[in-house]
């Protein structure tokens, strides 16, 4: 049985991706980050944005599609953890 590892990517972009979303909105839609890590927030958008460039380099889709979107989640976050504390 062969099993597509572009739909195996796919499916995991959704399930992490996904994961993150609802909290993501959360934080935004609240402007409540105090109990949000500053640190953390910056290891983790330098590690999205690293995954996203290594998606570019193999040319993976759903590596670079989620880390896009991560990226741009954690980004809004973290400016808002400096705007807001």
């Amino acid at each position: 049985m062969h099993i597509d590892a572009n739909l195996i990517g796919y499916c995991a972009a959704m399930l992490t991706t996904g994961a993150f979303v609802p909290q993501a909105v959360k934080t935004i839609r609240s402007r409540d980050t105090h109990a949000i890590s500053f640190w953390m927030y910056v290891v983790l958008t330098i590690g999205v944005a690293m995954w996203f460039v290594y998606g570019l380099t193999l040319g993976s889709w759903p590596v670079i599609l989620a880390n896009a979107v991560t990226f741009g989640l954690a980004v809004t976050i973290l400016v808002m953890k400096v705007r807001y504390g």
